[in-house]
């Protein structure tokens, strides 16, 4: 049984690490997307419709995210690391 199994890990970030995180392009805060949030992305990501900033296809499941305090920039979160890199967040629709 090698499928795609939807297997929620808990998302590890440590508190520390996260206090001092923040958006690479705007230096806003940011913190842990919600499960729901990260769920409906996945969605689009498995319907081949979800895009980064340098506007190529997102074509790996997230398992988490980092969300940037206006609202409008993902970061994702892969096995525990989370990628901060500007072309790699994702634009969020409000």
């Amino acid at each position: 049984m090698a499928e795609h199994a939807e297997t929620h890990r808990p998302v590890i970030i440590d508190k520390d690490l996260l206090a001092i995180l923040c958006c690479p392009d705007t230096k806003q805060d940011v913190s842990l997307a919600d499960a729901a949030l990260i769920a409906t992305l996945n969605e689009a990501v498995s319907r081949g419709q979800l895009k980064n900033k340098a506007n190529k296809p997102v074509t790996e499941p997230l398992d988490g995210g980092l969300i940037r305090s206006d609202r409008k920039i993902l970061y994702p979160i892969r096995e525990n690391i989370p990628v901060m890199l500007i072309e790699e967040g994702i634009p969020l629709q409000a």
